[in-house]
């Protein structure tokens, strides 16, 4: 078994690949944990039969949070691989100016996309809305374009609360009109969001003269899913077709069970 770990700013995402199977998917269903909980990562590699021969993972949440993961799994015998942004892997191609600058998380999900697809396949976006949101862009020539970085729906919520003297934690329904407080919040929040998602994909198209297929992954999805479907479907529009945002479970976990396999190939 190899342990694959998405060590985020708020959360702990665990899957696993059978390093007997390793062509065969990885697990179906990821846990997570509460990022300050590391005793229930513990406590869930104490269960475990047979026990990870490795661990494999992105963290970007702080050397402390990686030592302190590091230090559990050695428990158990398993030693991690901290998987860094690079130039290039498995074919995908770094644009950044520092390629190890962008987020190993970022970089591990667009593998993960990759993962899903055939050799030939059109540009794409993929949408991610955790404790940050990153909009990121890859050609049909599998190059990462580059992408945006912007507060994700619960931090624009707590800044508008902590940052103000008078505004709430809203929790108002997405209208075109508000007219009360929390629905304007609500819905400013999903219109930056949807913003951000429909900027991009218009910049995709101009720069590839073809329709990218856009991806969504993360928690604050189910916030924001149905203005940015509703302003995709009025942009998409004038050109003849709306484009319907994918939902990945997990991208940074395809990614990293697409370059431990990768792994296993080369030490075959």
């Amino acid at each position: 078994m190899i342990i694959l770990i998405d060590s985020g700013n708020s959360r702990l995402k665990v899957g696993w690949l059978d390093a007997a199977n390793p062509d065969a998917p990885r697990e179906p269903a990821a846990i997570a944990f509460e990022g300050v909980d590391l005793d229930a990562l513990d406590r869930w590699l104490a269960t475990l039969s047979p026990r990870p021969a490795r661990a494999l993972g992105v963290n970007v949440a702080g050397e402390a949070r990686g030592a302190a993961i590091a230090a559990i799994l050695k428990k158990y015998g398993c030693a991690v691989t901290w998987s860094p942004s690079q130039a290039s892997t498995l074919g995908l191609v770094n644009s950044y100016r520092v390629p190890t600058q962008l987020g190993a998380d970022r970089w591990a999900s667009l593998l993960g996309v990759l993962s899903h697809l055939p050799a030939a396949h059109p540009p794409f976006v993929l949408a991610s809305f955790g404790t940050a949101t990153t909009i990121d862009t890859v050609g049909p020539d599998n190059v990462f374009a580059g992408g945006l970085i912007l507060p994700g729906p619960a931090m624009m919520r707590s800044a508008l609360a902590h940052g103000t003297a008078n505004l709430p934690v809203a929790n108002g329904q997405v209208v075109a009109y508000p007219t009360d407080t929390h629905e304007a919040i609500a819905s400013g929040i999903a219109a930056a969001q949807a913003g951000a998602v429909v900027r991009q994909w218009l910049a995709g198209r101009q720069r590839y003269g073809q329709t990218p297929q856009i991806y969504a992954a993360g928690g604050g999805w189910p916030e924001v899913h149905q203005e940015i479907e509703r302003l995709l479907a009025d942009a998409g529009g004038a050109f003849g077709a709306a484009p319907v945002p994918v939902y990945l479970n997990h991208p940074v976990l395809d990614g990293l069970a697409a370059i431990a396999r990768a792994t296993l190939d080369a030490n075959a």
